[in-house]
């Protein structure tokens, strides 16, 4: 069986970090470590995640000096995998219990590295909501510059392949940046089938949508080095993409 590295940034998630432990815990695939890497919680996040790994040794701690953001704590805990592949999942959300079972068949029955899912939402309360996300059954570089089209939450791609991949140093849309990366190497391929919940309207890193946009634009300008142009065209086709989702 090949190893399986989930990795969970934390900074105050003592509301949700035992429900999402537990739909790691209850995947029907069993060769995999959590790797949790603690931002610097002010609240109980610290006690409960070593209340799980003192009865579950596939579970990992660990807390960094100083906050410094979801993805220096993603990096993190992408240092410290053992496995063959790297999964995604923040401290809010949750798995379906075949999560890796199916993608990972998914992506050996067909020779895929990069890999994600649909997925769908729900309220701070854990509620189901009547949106669903649909992933694209290919994403190339090219098409991603537009929008990224891909959930964090659904993410894998193998090591074996690619090697460790780490996510831009910069405070927030660095998943984006590891997918522009990655996609460089090969294409990402979807798997329709909904596996993972996302967790809504609570006060994340992601909230702020017209703070993203700044972010956004680092990614263009900064992290892939395209030209003003280029980068002024991308970002309003992912402003436009975004309204029309809307509609």
């Amino acid at each position: 069986m090949s190893l399986i590295s989930i990795i969970t940034p934390v900074y105050n998630s003592k509301r949700y970090i035992s429900e999402n432990i537990k739909s790691v815990q209850a995947q029907t695939y069993t060769d995999w470590e959590h790797i949790l890497v603690d931002d610097c919680s002010s609240d109980d996040s610290e006690s409960i995640i070593k209340s799980y790994q003192s009865k579950d040794h596939r579970i990992k701690y660990h807390r960094l000096e100083e906050n410094s953001g979801a993805g220096i704590a993603r990096n993190k805990a992408i240092e410290l995998a053992q496995g063959n592949y790297i999964a995604f999942l923040d401290s809010d959300d949750q798995w379906y219990p075949q999560k890796l079972e199916k993608q990972l068949l998914f992506m050996q029955k067909n020779d895929y590295h990069f890999s994600f899912t649909d997925y769908d939402m729900m309220d701070e309360k854990g509620q189901k909501l009547s949106k669903y996300v649909k992933c694209n059954p290919i994403v190339t570089y090219k098409s991603a510059l537009y929008k990224n089209p891909i959930g964090c939450l659904t993410v894998i791609y193998s090591v074996d392949f690619f090697g460790k991949q780490y996510m831009p140093s910069i405070r927030k849309r660095q998943d984006y940046g590891l997918w522009l990366n990655l996609l460089k190497k090969t294409d990402g391929y979807g798997l329709n089938e909904c596996l993972a919940s996302y967790r809504t309207g609570n006060a994340s890193i992601s909230a702020n949508k017209m703070d993203l946009l700044k972010y956004e634009w680092k990614i263009y300008r900064e992290v892939e080095g395209l030209s003003w142009f280029k980068s002024s065209f991308y970002l309003l086709s992912a402003i436009i993409l975004k309204l029309k989702s809307y509609f």
